[in-house]
């Protein structure tokens, strides 16, 4: 393998975003104009840490829905038509193809996670898979665009698409670990980590979302894209793809859009969409409070960057909330979901409010704690944006499905 030239290098810079949604629909308006042929020309290259102007960058806002899917789409198509700006286009849309395809497969996450727990708590039983696991994420196995990206992701909390679609495969084909611990440590330091992106995109680099179909590293590619920065040596560039003996069911969508409700209730605010006051429903709250689960996305550390990134942006979305609302927080962030019933009886009521958390962390904890919240007479009540209850039923195969309705979809998303 080659050996890494990164020993004496400093640090990488984080790219300062801000958690809060005003800095994401500035960074909006400043890349919107080049969302366009140019972003179609440029969007595999990835040109380095500090240096990544040829894409949106908007992932850690529209992860956490500081930002709207359907604010970028029409900030795109005031400078764009659609055929122009198709690339970045349907970039979003995959966002919402894997959070879809994952709502109706979400088997696929708790046998992620159960297989994650249980390969974690075998790296102290078996000393090569623990010392080559620990080169990968320290950024020390000798192959230099790997490590760079390993500490790049550390630093940053980002990576480019085309750097985390290398990188993955290197982990899983060339390093020959386990990609469910790739897919964590990915999920543990990006500002962006969502689990159904993230989970799937490593599965599909694997051979396993697409079965047959996997995603080989190859040296000449990434100096390409690299702009000669890497060609790496020794890479495996053939392999088989993942198999699994595993067949995951399909589960029906569960929708409710507009919620009238003629009582109080209280706004809960979660890091899966911190824009609440956008929410639908026909009266205000009397309260508003926010819930994370950050440090739930794995059992080993999350990245402070990633935990900053959600707490900030928390801080941000229950302020807002509260403004637009003329109602008052007395506890902006809960601690646990156990809270929620103490939450609600201090400010006197018992219905709760929430955006419908897709399949991850936030969902489990909300789950957790339905039971206690049963008991203490409080009901929880999901509120499903349109932009999932249009886009979702079409995320139940593949992409190409989603792909083709993306003209009528963004014609029904912009017209409401």
């Amino acid at each position: 393998m080659q050996m890494s030239f990164l020993e004496n290098k400093p640090p990488h810079q984080a790219l300062g975003w801000q958690a809060d949604r005003a800095s994401g629909l500035e960074q909006l308006a400043t890349f919107a104009p080049r969302a366009g042929r140019s972003y179609a020309q440029t969007r595999n290259s990835d040109f380095g840490a500090g240096h990544h102007t040829n894409v949106s960058v908007l992932s850690p806002w529209l992860r956490h829905r500081l930002v709207l899917e359907e604010e970028v789409l029409r900030a795109t198509l005031k400078h764009h038509s659609l055929a122009s700006a198709e690339k970045f286009i349907q970039e979003v849309f995959w966002r919402a193809y894997f959070k879809g395809w994952m709502e109706q497969r979400p088997d696929v996450w708790r046998t992620y996670r159960e297989g994650t727990e249980t390969l974690i708590e075998q790296l102290d039983s078996d000393l090569d898979v623990k010392q080559a696991y620990e080169a990968a994420v320290s950024g020390s196995t000798g192959i230099d665009c790997f490590d760079w990206w390993a500490r790049e992701l550390v630093d940053t909390g980002y990576l480019h698409n085309h750097a985390r679609m290398w990188f993955a495969s290197i982990w899983i084909f060339t390093l020959r670990l386990p990609w469910q611990l790739g897919a964590d440590f990915f999920l543990r330091h990006l500002l962006d980590g969502d689990p159904a992106s993230n989970t799937l995109s490593w599965r599909w680099v694997g051979g396993l979302h697409t079965k047959g179909k996997h995603y080989l590293a190859r040296p000449d590619n990434i100096e390409r894209f690299t702009n000669g920065r890497f060609r790496p040596v020794g890479l495996v560039t053939d392999a088989l793809p993942l198999v699994e003996d595993k067949e995951f069911a399909q589960v029906p969508l569960n929708s409710q859009l507009n919620v009238e409700i003629d009582e109080p209730f209280g706004l809960l605010i979660t890091e899966e969409d911190m824009n609440g006051e956008s929410l639908s429903f026909n009266s205000r709250p009397i309260s508003v409070v926010g819930l994370l689960a950050t440090d739930k996305r794995s059992s080993l550390d999350v990245g402070q960057l990633a935990k900053n990134f959600a707490a900030d942006g928390m801080k941000d979305a229950v302020a807002r909330a509260c403004d637009h609302f003329q109602c008052e927080s007395h506890e902006s962030v809960l601690n646990s979901p156990d809270s929620l019933s103490d939450w609600a009886h201090k400010n006197g009521f018992k219905t709760i409010l929430t955006a419908r958390p897709p399949v991850g962390p936030v969902q489990e904890e909300l789950t957790a704690a339905q039971p206690h919240l049963q008991a203490e007479g409080v009901k929880l009540v999901l509120v499903e944006r349109r932009y999932d209850q249009l886009c979702w039923p079409h995320a139940n195969k593949g992409f190409f499905k989603l792909k083709k309705k993306i003209p009528q979809l963004v014609q029904d998303l912009l017209l409401e």
